[in-house]
């Protein structure tokens, strides 16, 4: 069953993302618990840290696109997909007021590396794999999607995930700025909880306070325009939105047209 679950115990909560024989691909229904998940435990006292992580050796391999003729088959549809299901989701979780540790095996791709790009810190095996290969999909990075990416990479790296597209391992992800540590595989899980203790081994206080100011000191770029968000969304009818599509659940090389 796809599946967002959180547990916590001695101040360390954490979050698994779970889509078994999917590499935990997200779901509408996973999006959803994962705001839920995040805004329950934003919200208890005794939770000071929070891992986010996959089941089954794999963070998460981007969206559930066999969910796309149905989630995002009208305009009307894909902005509601994207901007009241998968924003809301990752704006909690960049928001939330406890820090958030990503801890990173397998695969980590599209919806996934946005997740594990709105936690405070991200861990990974060096076996992990990353890339925002929605270019073979025939469409763009959602703003409230790319807001995070953005924020943490730039806009240099930015460009260089949307536009080619490819998967890169674990090490070349720390070089990019995606990774704050980088360990052997079988260590990520114990370096990461490790992480998480360290954090919830603080004052609580002066971490809230402290992901407060650097968030409200960091630029933030000016709210998008109607006429941006249209833009945004000009790709929902095309000839190569719906060929990207079709090619992936046909198990195909997509040919695009450029229309």
């Amino acid at each position: 069953m796809d599946r967002v679950a959180a547990h916590a115990g001695e101040g360390v909560a954490t979050i698994v993302l779970s889509h078994p024989g999917k590499l935990n691909a997200l779901s509408v229904r996973m999006w959803r618990e994962l705001h839920a998940c995040v805004s329950q435990l934003a919200a208890d006292d005794e939770v000071r840290a929070i891992v986010v992580r996959g089941a089954d050796g794999h963070f998460a391999a981007g969206a559930d696109i066999e969910e796309f003729p149905v989630e995002r088959g009208t305009e009307a549809a894909l902005r509601h997909y994207h901007n009241d299901i998968i924003a809301p989701a990752l704006d909690a979780l960049a928001g939330c007021r406890h820090p958030t540790v990503a801890l990173i095996e397998g695969v980590c791709v599209g919806g996934g590396l946005e997740i594990a790009a709105h936690c405070d810190l991200r861990i990974a095996g060096e076996a992990s794999r990353f890339g925002i290969p929605i270019n073979q999909l025939g469409f763009s990075m959602a703003p409230g999607e790319l807001r995070g990416v953005l924020g943490l990479v730039g806009r240099a790296v930015a460009l260089e995930l949307l536009l080619e597209g490819r998967i890169f391992g674990a090490h070349e992800a720390r070089e990019k700025g995606l990774l704050t540590r980088v360990t052997h595989e079988r260590d990520a899980a114990a370096e990461a909880y490790a992480a998480a203790r360290r954090i919830a081994a603080g004052a609580p206080l002066a971490a809230r306070i402290n992901k407060m100011l650097i968030r409200r000191m960091t630029p933030q770029a000016e709210p998008l325009t109607e006429s941006e968000w249209v833009a945004a969304f000009a790709y929902w009818d095309s000839h190569d939105h719906r060929e990207g599509v079709a090619a992936f659940l046909e198990k195909r090389v997509p040919n695009f047209r450029g229309h």
